[in-house]
């Protein structure tokens, strides 16, 4: 059966990487972390369109995916519609649990930490619209968490000042409910945890971007039946030699990062 292939600017969707890896331990995974182009967040929807379609080529056509999964909230409000028309596979992408977060806030006060570029989508402000129902939704870019997380930086000094800063000012206002609105965040999810407290619930919706893929496969008829365990690779067009130590130390797997040649 054809892999699976899954994207980010950098290794923020190894989180949700994770995820689809446990609900599909047979299936074979392919992913991109377009590392000497990140953050995508500050680039601009052009930038980030160029990107994502020249990645999905890649994938599909040069490496046989059957299904592209955007592991990036920026590069789905950009580019997934654009995508789909593309390319004639399911198309899965990130969507910042607006809904949920809403739908469990006991206090009616939401916030949602995102990249500017995520925050700024014309996707974005139609989900707001759609699901805002007279809740509080607080909307807080949070410039410089992913250049932490991709140097490992999830506990350092720099980072709790850093994640403190844009978590108390929420904490004031009367947010109980933070939704992690970019795959880099939940690698923070402990240093948040920390200043948001235990009252504080903190929503990623990496698992439920993995039970969509699987439903979309299903439907399909693409899920794989294999019953030995699935083979993931890896590229990145930043450093492999730095791209495999992060891996490693978040994927737990020593593979091979190979350079990507678009």
């Amino acid at each position: 059966m054809p892999p699976i292939g899954i994207f980010d600017s950098g290794i923020g969707g190894l989180s949700v990487l994770s995820h689809i890896h446990e609900l599909m331990p047979t299936e074979d995974l392919l992913y991109v972390a377009d590392s000497r182009h990140l953050p995508y967040g500050s680039k601009t929807s052009e930038y980030v369109v160029h990107r994502a379609i020249a990645i999905t080529r890649f994938l599909v056509e040069q490496q046989g995916a059957k299904a592209i999964v955007v592991a990036c909230n920026t590069a789905t409000a950009a580019a997934v519609s654009l995508l789909r028309r593309e390319f004639p596979i399911p198309i899965i992408g990130m969507e910042p649990g607006v809904k949920p977060g809403i739908k469990q806030s006991r206090s009616g006060v939401v916030a949602i930490l995102a990249t500017e570029g995520t925050l700024g989508s014309e996707k974005f402000q139609s989900l707001l619209e759609q699901h805002e129902n007279g809740a509080e939704v607080i909307v807080q870019p949070c410039n410089g968490w992913v250049e932490q997380v991709e140097l490992a930086e999830h506990d350092s000094p720099e980072t709790r000042r850093m994640v403190a800063d844009q978590i108390k000012p929420l904490l004031r206002r009367g947010a109980d409910t933070l939704v992690l609105g970019c795959t880099h965040y939940p690698f923070l999810k402990e240093t948040i945890g920390i200043y948001a407290g235990k009252e504080t619930q903190v929503i990623d919706t990496g698992l439920a971007v993995a039970l969509e893929l699987r439903r979309r496969l299903r439907s399909n008829d693409l899920l794989g039946m294999a019953k030995t365990c699935g083979n993931t690779q890896f590229w990145t067009s930043g450093s492999p030699q730095r791209t495999q130590r992060l891996i490693s130390r978040l994927w737990g797997d020593p593979s091979q990062v190979s350079p990507l040649p678009v």
